[in-house]
């Protein structure tokens, strides 16, 4: 007999979500004294990349691999939950077109990008940046260059295969989609507000990290051509405006 299974999302996803969770879950287990030292040596800090970088822990080493391990590090289990959400409604669309591997990759692009426009804002600032928010901002932007066009998954196809390999448009033909800019403007409405609030935002201790959201979101708007696994048919304008 056929079973549906668990979670309805692409193993990626999944995985993903159990990294994440799994990563979080052990830092409330191992005490203060060596979660503090995770963080130090995780969390993106712009200050890394100043004179004290060798002394935080990770050293110099960390300016490598922080940029992205960030992302696997949350204030608390809301926080957490919170982006998981996000990730299970865009990320598992944007799985189903690109794939395991490609969905990864772009997801460590967008989490980069969103730590380096919170460096190139708050340079040389000692506050930690940390959350997947970056990586699924730029899934979400990433799901928005496909799903808002007619017969995608966001547009009338439903959960349909087909619905999932529909040649992408450009950017310049997206953005005069009403469904497609809508959603990008409120997304940007949404961060500013969090931005201006972060401390009414549930989950949030302290300022949200506003910069690595838009950071991550252009990187995945931009940047989805060079992943999409699916051939675009062009259309006359859309040449400058890949």
């Amino acid at each position: 007999m056929n079973r549906a299974p668990v979670f309805n999302l692409p193993p990626v996803v999944v995985w993903l979500a159990a990294a994440l969770a799994a990563v979080h879950g052990v830092r409330q287990l191992i005490g203060p004294a060596a979660d503090t030292w995770v963080l130090l040596a995780f969390a993106f800090i712009p200050a890394r990349y100043g004179e004290i970088g060798a002394a935080l822990p990770g050293g110099l080493a960390a300016r490598l691999w922080s940029p992205v391990t960030y992302a696997f590090l949350h204030a608390d289990a809301v926080h957490l939950i919170v982006n998981l959400v996000w990730m299970a409604s865009f990320g598992g669309a944007l799985a189903r077109r690109f794939g395991a591997m490609r969905f990864l990759l772009l997801s460590v692009l967008s989490a980069a990008a969103g730590a380096a426009l919170y460096c190139l804002v708050r340079a040389g600032e000692e506050a930690l940046m940390i959350g997947a928010s970056g990586a699924v901002s730029g899934m979400m932007a990433a799901t928005a260059r496909f799903a808002f066009s007619p017969g995608g998954p966001l547009a009338g196809g439903g959960r349909s295969p087909e619905a999932y390999r529909l040649p992408a448009d450009g950017l310049g033909t997206v953005i005069r989609s009403s469904r497609a800019l809508g959603f990008i403007l409120m997304w940007f409405a949404v961060n500013l507000i969090f931005g201006l609030a972060g401390g009414l935002v549930p989950g949030a201790a302290g300022p949200i990290a506003w910069e690595a959201h838009i950071g991550g979101f252009l990187a995945g708007l931009l940047a989805f051509p060079l992943f999409d696994p699916v051939p675009r048919e062009r259309t006359p304008g859309d040449e400058l405006a890949s």
